[in-house]
This record gives C-alpha cells, structure tokens and sequence, in this order.
C-alpha cells in the first residue's frame, strides 16, 4: 500500500552560530490511520484470533438485550391482554418475602365476598365482577384422554377475557345457577379428543362427570398467561362442586366502568373485601389485589433486572477479550522495537508513536464489534423464530436502538482502555536502543 509522508526540513542554530538541517517526518492522522491498517494486516490470522474474544462478547451481549426486550414485550402483551380497566383480586398476603409465599394460595376468597362485591352500593364503579377457578385435569372421549387446563368461570367470560366461539355458544347465567354440566373447549382440546370431528353436542368425561360441549373457540393462544386452545371453559358452581371440591375462589377478575375509575375501584374493593373478612383496623389484608398497570410496571422492571444481569456476565468475555487486545499489542510493540526506533530517529514523536498503537487497538476492537453486532442480530433473530415455530410463544425479534450504541461504546472503549499500555510502552522507547533491538 502506497502512501504519502510529508519530509520537512528545520534549521537549528549550532552553537558557533552556524545552522544545520534536521529532518523530520510530519505524521498526519491519514498517515496514522493507515500505517495502524497495514499493521493489523501483516498478521491476519493474529488479529482475527485477537478479535474473537471481542466478537463472541458483543455478540452475547446484542443477543441479551434483543431477546431480552422481545421477552418484555411478550410479557407486557399477555399482562395486558385482560384490558387496561381490569382488577385483578387474588386470595392470601401479598407476597413480601419467602414466608409470605406460603399464603398466596390460600382460601380466602369465598362466596359471602363476590356477593359482597356485587352490591353497587359498596362499589359503585365497578362495571363487572367474575369468580375464576382454575386446574388441571384430565378429560376423556372415547378412549381418547388428554389433559387440559380447567376453567370455571361465569357467563362473563367471553367480555372479560375477549373469547368468541367458533361454533356453539358459551353458556349462559342460567347455567352457572344450576350448575349444569356443559363446556366449551380450546382447538387443542378438539384435536386431541374429536380429531377433526365436529365436537358440539358431543360429550367429554371429566372426574367421571360427563360434559357436553356446546362450543368451540379458535385458535387464539395466550391470553393473560392462560392458553386457552388448551381450556376446557365450565360454569365456576359446576367446577367448584364436581371438579375441584372446593368452596372458595382462585381469583375475582374486576372491571371498572372507566380508565379514571381504577383507583377508586380498587379502594372500594378493599374496604368492601376488609369488612366482608372482618378485618380489624391495623390487621394485614389476607388479599391483595393487582391492576393491569401495576403488574405490567413489576414485570417490566423484573425483565430488566434480569436482562441487565445477563448483560454483565456476557461482559466477562469482553473483559478476557481485552486482556488478549492487550497482551498481542506487547507482543506487537516488541516486533517493532526496530520500526518504533527508527521512527523516532527520523523525528516522531512519543505523542504519534502512541497514537498509532491507540488506534491499531481501537481499530481492532471497532471491527470484532461491529462483526460481533452482525452476528449477535442473526442469532438473536433465529432464536426468536425458533421460539414461535417450536415453542409456540410469539416472541417478536427486537433490535433496540440501545443494543447498537451499548456494543459501539463498549467496543471501541475495550479497544483504548486495554490498547493504552502497550501504547504507552512503545511510545517510551528509547530509539538508540530500539535501533540495536534485534
């Protein structure tokens, strides 16, 4: 490679007043650029190793925050797939630590409360109330069994949780009053039980209790966390007396009439949910409730948190990767002891000596991460994909614009933090010695 170095001459007075000529090599930043350029080429396969550390570190790292933004978003979705006016009411203390856990399944959620709360008198915002039970077991037709996901619920599931039937319909109050056996099935449960026969008018035996299926919903996925093409949907009395053998609820699904109610709802419910338990002023709620918002907001900041965690232990290799930076730059700086000497000998300075070596490490780093971003978003992109083919969660691939500034920064400040030694090293040359360096 061809370049061009700017030779000046400079008269310097003798000291019998005379003059001399010293010649002295003036090093633009093109000139420094290049000459850091051609030093990474003379040995390829020594800086193609010498990047891999910083290649496979970026790279777990874009990983990271892609997949770990894809996974909030997905989280964020199924949290807000119950509406942004939906409360959610679940039995036990709110968890504060590892011995309140043990409360969070408990049965304080019974029928005194839900008729509690239907009374527009003790909560006049509240558009709608719905009792959930929730388990597994296993259903049978015809030899065929396969266990599905248990919900009793009221009439009002199809409005809170946004369900539409294929064919059939859902049942109706009436229903849920005489705890009739009727169900309404997922399309997984229809593959697994009926195969591709029509299952409306057919039964299902669950708990030795024979159900007949009066609808069919579609293929509709998470809802919530709840997979509903896996549910078998009954009346909550039918559940709770047939399937389950309990008295109590798993939660109370709430819906205020309006987003500006939410606060006030939730303080109603509360007081109403207090005097129905006879809580006592001072005693801890045995419930604790959730909005939409709240739990979006505690997700969100658990993904991060954990995002944020796999970001510093995928940064360790970036670490290892600059001490290798680090360690192949001496190893440089010691291959050129001649060419730092005779540099020095022509007039460079220790200020452009360094320099060069700065920007052979900054360089190198620069490359193994923009190689590291290239790689970091094809993996993260297959990972995603794999994720909705085989997993069946609809995890989006993301590419936050952070992701790209964190792997430049941190890329090219591996490169001058760890290049800085070496830099200095050769920069302290003394170029008589360096000039006998063999």
């Amino acid at each position: 490679m061809a370049r061009t170095i700017t030779i000046f001459f400079e008269r310097t007075p003798t000291a019998v007043g005379g003059s001399r000529e010293v010649h002295k090599i003036a090093m633009t930043p093109t000139d420094t650029a290049a000459t850091a350029i051609e030093g990474l080429r003379t040995h390829p396969l020594r800086s193609s190793l010498t990047m891999l550390g910083i290649v496979i570190g970026i790279a777990a790292i874009i990983v990271v925050m892609s997949l770990g933004a894809g996974v909030r978003d997905l989280v964020l979705a199924q949290v807000q797939g119950l509406g942004s006016k939906t409360i959610v009411v679940l039995p036990g203390r709110h968890p504060r630590g590892p011995s309140d856990f043990a409360q969070v399944l408990s049965e304080t959620l019974k029928e005194k409360d839900l008729a509690a709360l239907e009374k527009k008198a003790n909560v006049p915002t509240l558009s709608r109330v719905m009792p959930l039970v929730f388990g597994a077991a296993t259903a049978e037709v015809s030899g065929q069994t396969y266990r599905p996901t248990i919900f009793g619920a009221s009439e009002l599931i199809p409005q809170l949780f946004d369900l539409v039937v294929e064919r059939g319909n859902f049942f109706s109050a009436e229903d849920v009053r005489a705890t009739s056996s009727v169900a309404i099935i997922g399309s997984k449960v229809r593959e697994e039980l009926f195969g591709s026969d029509d299952p409306i008018g057919r039964t299902l035996k669950i708990k030795g209790r024979s159900f007949r299926v009066i609808g069919l919903m579609p293929a509709k996925g998470q809802v919530s966390f709840f997979n509903f093409d896996e549910a078998v949907i009954v009346p909550y009395r039918t559940a709770q007396q047939y399937i389950f053998g309990i008295k109590y609820f798993h939660r109370f699904i709430l819906e205020a009439a309006r987003e500006q109610d939410i606060a006030r709802t939730v303080a109603d419910a509360i007081l109403t949910l207090r005097e129905s338990h006879r809580l006592e002023s001072g005693t801890r709620d045995d419930f604790f409730i959730e909005t939409q918002a709240d739990l979006a907001a505690r997700l969100g900041q658990i993904t991060t948190i954990l995002t944020l965690f796999l970001v510093a232990v995928a940064a360790i290799s970036l670490v290892v990767g600059g001490i290798g930076i680090m360690n192949i730059m001496l190893v440089s700086v010691t291959d050129r002891t001649c060419e730092i000497g005779l540099r020095k000998a022509v007039g460079s300075t220790n200020k452009e000596i360094m320099g060069q070596f700065l920007v052979e490490a900054t360089l190198l780093t620069l490359l193994g991460g923009i190689i590291g971003m290239l790689l970091g978003i094809v993996v993260a992109f297959l990972v995603s994909l794999a994720v909705r083919r085989f997993a069946g969660f609809s995890l989006e691939f993301t590419f936050p614009l952070s992701a790209a500034v964190v792997g430049f920064l941190v890329s090219t400040g591996i490169g001058l933090v760890f290049g800085l030694y070496p830099a200095f090293q050769a920069a302290k040359k003394s170029p008589i010695e360096a000039l006998r360096y063999e």
